[in-house]
């Protein structure tokens, strides 16, 4: 029996788009774009510390021989429109069922049919493994770099996720050399509204907006009103990318958006209770950073609306107990109106019991009437 066609033929009964196979080879090809980032400190909170776990996979699985990279698509096609007044946008990634469920409810599907017919040690990781998945996902012929740094697959573009299963299984590879095919399109460089993507092939995932919806970490004020109204996600440069178009749709309904329709209603986020907000947004990818991080978020949104019928609502907030959430709030409401808000912030201040919550809203006020006055 040829175990790889075995793999790829039941790969394609559960219902995986893609599959390839790699060695355990240490990834030697990304090792410098790492050191340049741990030069530039441009690493995130959420990537693996340790350089070398992100590139060799026998720190993970010291047995491993080859590994199983898997992708299913998320370009699900979803045009309802909400009703919500004050709504703010969410990332595809997050639209339908957890990807994490998804993907790696396929994955152990996968393993127990390898299991009818080999006994074998693995390990398999969705999006929280220490290595480079998208390394190993280029490595395993999966698609190439675009760049702005997704892996784009020649049949269903870049909106993919992706899965690895580190195993001690003899598997040939599917490693071969595919073509950069960006040639000189630079639509995503140019569309980044951060300009995170500093270059061709050239990214700094802490100007990205899809890390500043979900980083713990204060936003530059000068980060904060080129998000938008989004909530959680960035797709930006990936719905700009010509690889994007007329590719194949995904098939997976757990994937479409029917309980938000893509969309969050700020006014209800900003004063939902914590039980209520994981009964209806717990099954969501974007829920695992919890309420609070996107209370912030819609905050930041309404901010940038400049919309004065959203000044009770926030002024509200400045009374919440969490100091982040106030701390916020007076960016939004001084971006909003500045001459209004300074009076506003200078009475929250006489109040506010918390000492770097007043230097925080002192350094606002510094900002929105020297700072950027000076801009002008």
């Amino acid at each position: 029996m040829d175990l790889k066609e075995y793999i790829i033929q039941k790969s394609k009964e559960i219902n995986i788009d893609i599959i390839g196979f790699a060695d355990c080879k240490p990834l030697l090809n990304i090792k410098d774009y790492l050191i340049y980032k741990e030069k530039e400190n441009i690493q995130t909170e959420f990537e693996e510390k340790d350089m070398e776990k992100r590139i060799d996979p026998k720190l993970t699985l010291p047995s491993c021989k080859s590994i199983i990279v898997l992708g299913i698509s998320y370009n699900v096609d979803y045009n309802e429109k909400t009703n919500y007044k004050l709504k703010g946008k969410l990332s595809k990634s997050t639209w339908g069922l957890d990807y994490h469920i998804v993907l790696k409810h396929k994955m152990e599907q996968l393993v127990e049919r390898i299991k009818e017919v080999t006994d074998f040690e693995y390990k398999y990781f969705v999006d929280t493994g220490p290595l480079v998945d998208r390394e190993l996902a280029k490595k395993a012929g999966i698609g190439h770099y675009g760049k702005n740094c997704s892996i784009i697959n020649q049949d269903y573009g870049s909106l993919i996720f992706i899965g690895y299963i580190l195993t001690d299984l003899i598997i040939e590879s599917d490693e071969k050399s595919i073509e950069e095919k960006c040639e000189d399109c630079n639509l995503c460089l140019k569309a980044c509204p951060t300009g995170a993507l500093e270059g061709s092939y050239r990214f700094n995932p802490k100007k990205c907006i899809s890390y500043l919806t979900q980083t713990k970490e204060k936003i530059p004020y000068e980060l904060r009103p080129k998000m938008g109204t989004k909530i959680y996600g960035c797709d930006t440069c990936q719905l700009i990318c010509p690889k994007n178009k007329d590719v194949s749709k995904s098939r997976h309904i757990e994937f479409i958006p029917t309980n938000n329709k893509g969309y969050m209603d700020l006014e209800e986020l900003l004063q939902i209770s914590n039980r209520e907000f994981k009964e209806k947004y717990g099954y969501m990818a974007g829920s695992w950073r919890g309420k609070t991080i996107l209370k912030r978020n819609a905050i930041i949104a309404l901010g940038n609306m400049r919309n004065k019928e959203s000044l009770p609502l926030l002024i509200n907030l400045l009374k919440d107990t969490n100091p982040m959430i106030r701390e916020y709030t007076a960016w939004a409401i001084l971006n909003i109106d500045k001459d209004y808000g300074k009076t506003i912030i200078e009475e929250a201040m006489y109040i506010e019991k918390e000492e770097e919550v007043k230097k925080e809203m002192e350094c606002l006020l510094k900002y929105f009437f020297t700072n950027l006055s000076n801009n002008k």
